[in-house]
């Protein structure tokens, strides 16, 4: 029925089936959604994560400044403190020591 001759289908057979496999495998690793590319968003998340919780810290602190210094709450010594500094002025009986 087929004729006699060299056998090119399982040449072929085989050859397409290692190209689709190292195709897969290439873009599992090395492709847009591929292990390699994983990684390096885990590592961008932890960093944004870290900036996130600074920039949290950042804002607690200038929130407990401002509240000081608002009308309803003024800390006098944190005023003294914050208008020597701006200021750059001081008393006949201080030391600085920088």
């Amino acid at each position: 029925m087929f004729p006699k001759g060299p056998k090119v289908f399982p040449f072929v057979y085989y050859s397409l089936a290692a190209f689709l496999a190292i195709n897969f495998a290439f873009a599992a690793t090395q492709g847009p959604n591929g292990i390699f590319r994983r990684v390096q968003l885990d590592a961008d998340i932890t960093k944004a994560e870290a900036e996130r919780d600074a920039l949290l810290e950042e804002h607690a602190r200038m929130a407990n400044l401002t509240r000081r210094l608002s009308d309803d709450y003024l800390d006098l010594d944190l005023l003294d403190e914050r208008a020597r500094e701006i200021l750059g002025t001081l008393r006949a009986d201080e030391i600085v020591i920088r």
